[in-house]
């Protein structure tokens, strides 16, 4: 079965730290460009950080520029994506999607066009 499995969502104090994993089976990701998406109850999905294949450029959006930090470690076919400095305005579910694509991390991140999604974990930052 092809997906990809979040995890390390979790309830967090403003100025706090949490590391997302985003986990593929059944197909190996060295050969696609990968995203962190967002969705806030009432708001529409916000591409976050996207990676592009083998390593390539990355691409934040502003509100997360120099807080969070995406990597990938195709040897264990997992994404990370860091997150610093955590304020209440990150609370949303966060998902991971992947695309065999050789377009920039930015357009990734832009468009929704992903080959797979996963299932989403909840990011709450509250004191």
């Amino acid at each position: 079965q092809l997906q990809l499995v979040e995890s390390g969502g979790g309830l967090v104090q403003p100025g706090g730290s949490l590391r997302l994993s985003c986990a593929a089976s059944g197909f190996t990701l060295d050969l696609y460009t990968i995203g962190w998406f967002r969705q806030a109850p009432g708001k529409e999905r916000e591409g976050v950080s996207c990676i592009r294949v083998r390593g390539g450029s990355t691409y934040y959006v502003d509100s997360v520029k120099g807080r969070f930090t995406i990597s990938r470690d195709d040897a264990k076919n997992t994404v990370y994506l860091q997150m610093n400095s955590l304020k209440p305005e990150d609370t949303a579910i966060y998902y991971c999607a992947a695309k065999r694509t050789l377009w920039t991390a930015q357009t990734m991140c832009n468009r929704y066009e992903n080959d797979y999604w996963g299932q989403g974990t909840q990011v709450t930052v509250s004191s």
